[in-house]
């Protein structure tokens, strides 16, 4: 059975003080049962804070990135183990503002998955297409690639752990709009995708978030739809009353 998610990532935004007011709200918001699994993403400074803040309620703190090795001299890196070492045990992979900012190939982010499945943590992976391999059609393609590059070399077992978000990138701050029906298309080849490649009760099992500016004015007509099974939130998850107004679509 797939478990509905709502994830807010917040990217790099507050500081320790806003990060505070910010989970505050959102304890004083949130109700005590959501009928989704709730997770924020904080900062790396702001990941233990949050984790002490949150220990007493459902919603779970994950980190927004981590490194594919284990330790070694890469100045400015945080590894897995690290990030359980403060009890946080999700980590968002493959975000596609890493890819285009920080240069993340397919390798790398097998790397980094396979990294997390040995540390036993759970990966939000991400993929997702830009506004020109949508306009030429070649949006299908992508996001098989993606996934086959990264993730489908992976065993069964693993995908327990495995979380999938869908990004439409072209969707995201650019003025165009996805509808609802396109995230069910999306949503619906990927799952058919994951039948093929890795089997039925991994498609039946894996949860597939959308992440194309989700808000709580269309949340719930898209996760309404068939395969989509929650979303990953960006700029509404800093407004602890719009973010929770999506956690309650469900």
């Amino acid at each position: 059975m797939r478990d509905n998610i709502v994830a807010g990532n917040w990217k790099m935004n507050n500081d320790l003080a806003e990060t505070e007011e910010l989970l505050s709200k959102l304890k004083l918001q949130m109700v005590r049962d959501p009928k989704a699994t709730v997770m924020v993403a904080p900062s790396f400074t702001n990941l233990y804070p949050a984790f002490q803040a949150l220990k007493d309620t459902p919603v779970i703190v994950a980190a927004q990135n981590m490194h594919e090795s284990e330790k070694g001299a890469f100045t400015g890196e945080v590894s897995a183990s690290m990030l359980k070492s403060i009890g946080i045990t999700t980590v968002i992979i493959g975000h596609s503002e890493r890819r285009a900012h920080f240069d993340e190939t397919h390798d790398i982010l097998a790397k980094k998955v396979q990294a997390a499945i040995d540390n036993e943590m759970k990966v939000i992976f991400c993929f997702g297409e830009e506004l020109e391999d949508r306009k030429s059609e070649k949006h299908f393609d992508l996001v098989e690639k993606q996934l086959k590059e990264s993730l489908f070399q992976l065993p069964q077992s693993a995908w327990k752990n495995i979380i999938l978000a869908y990004e439409p990138v072209w969707a995201i701050g650019t003025g165009e709009t996805a509808s609802p029906e396109q995230a069910q298309e999306m949503h619906k080849h990927v799952r058919e995708l994951l039948n093929k490649n890795v089997g039925k009760e991994v498609a039946d099992n894996t949860s597939i978030l959308y992440g194309g500016s989700v808000k709580p004015n269309n949340a719930k007509e898209i996760f309404a739809k068939e395969d989509v099974d929650g979303g990953l939130i960006g700029g509404a998850s800093l407004n602890a009353v719009d973010f929770v107004e999506i956690v309650n679509s469900f």
